[in-house]
This record gives structure tokens, sequence and C-alpha cells, in this order.
């Protein structure tokens, strides 16, 4: 990996964790060495992290290792506390800090999952809502132009005037199909 990549790397692991709970300030400066050598900072304040291409002055600790171990670490495949005693990661000033990272690390952020499934119900109902009544509209439209007479007559006309009005109807009808 070039040093580019580990530093874009580390920034979306940063953003994947979860800091909410983390109060206080934390500046650890991580010393790639090998392949991708260089340094960049993690800073943890109130709850807010970032990751930036450059060296921290004012850090309260200093991590050095190869690009592939600090990687594992971040992955979760490899604790920081192994690669220390591994010699694989050198912790320079407050150890403490550096078990904050760490602990800190662990905790993922809650999953975005839950906003995306009610869009897509919201999205599916509207379309059924849609076909529906075009359905029935188109319906009744063709029974109107075929029987325009029928249809003005029931309208105006009282309960037993529209039942001779459907029997003529149904005779009319019976004539055509006849035909």
């Amino acid at each position: 990996m070039t040093y580019e990549e580990i530093v874009a790397y580390t920034k979306k692991k940063v953003a994947a964790a979860n800091f909410k709970s983390y109060k206080g300030h934390l500046a650890a400066q991580v010393n790639i060495t090998g392949e991708g050598e260089g340094a960049f900072y993690i800073e943890l304040n109130d709850a807010t992290a970032a990751v930036e291409p450059y060296e921290y002055y004012d850090r309260d600790v200093i991590l050095v290792s190869n690009a592939d171990v600090f990687i594992a670490i971040l992955d979760g495949k490899k604790a920081a506390q192994d690669a220390v005693a591994a010699g694989e990661l050198k912790l320079v000033g407050n150890v403490e800090k550096a078990l904050e990272l760490a602990e800190a690390f662990k905790k993922k952020a809650p999953a975005k999952k839950a906003e995306a499934k009610p869009a897509a119900k919201k999205a599916a109902p509207a379309k059924k809502a849609e076909a529906k009544p075009a359905a029935k509209k188109a319906a009744p439209a063709k029974k109107a132009e075929e029987k325009p007479v029928v249809a003005k007559t029931a309208e105006k006309a009282t309960a037993d005037t529209k039942k001779s009005a459907v029997a003529t109807a149904k005779k009319n009808v019976a004539k055509k199909v006849t035909k």
C-alpha cells in the first residue's frame, strides 16, 4: 500500500468507529515504516475524530509499525496489545492513551440500514394505489359509452322506472348479442 492509501483507509475506519462516548482529548501520531512509509495522526476530541496526513507535535503517543500490522490492528484481526508484545508495534509516550485509542476503535458506529427500509415501504404502496384507481375508472367509462341512454335514464328515474330501464337494457344487450 502507498502512504496515501494507508491514510485513506485509516480515515475510512475512523469514520466507521463510534467515538460518541469518548470524552477528552487524545492525539496519536502513527509512523508507518517500510512500504508506504510516512507519518499521520489520529485525533479524538470529545466524541469527534480526525485523521490528517501530518505529524502532530503536541501528541500523547506515537505508534510505530509497518503498514500490514497497522491495518491488521485497524481491521480487528490483531490486538494492539499482542502486536506490542510481539515487537510489531512500538509505543512512545503515554501508553494509557494508546490503550484508550485501541478501546475506542472496538466500538462500531450504528448501522444506517433502518433508514433505507422505510423509504422502500413508502414507495411500494404508492404504486399500488395509482394502479387500482386507473383500472376502476377505465371500466365504468366503457359501459357509459356503450349505453348512454340507459345511464341517463337511470339517473333521472324513480325506483320503479330504474327497474324497467334495466330490464329494457338487458333486452337490448340480448338482441345485440344474438345479431
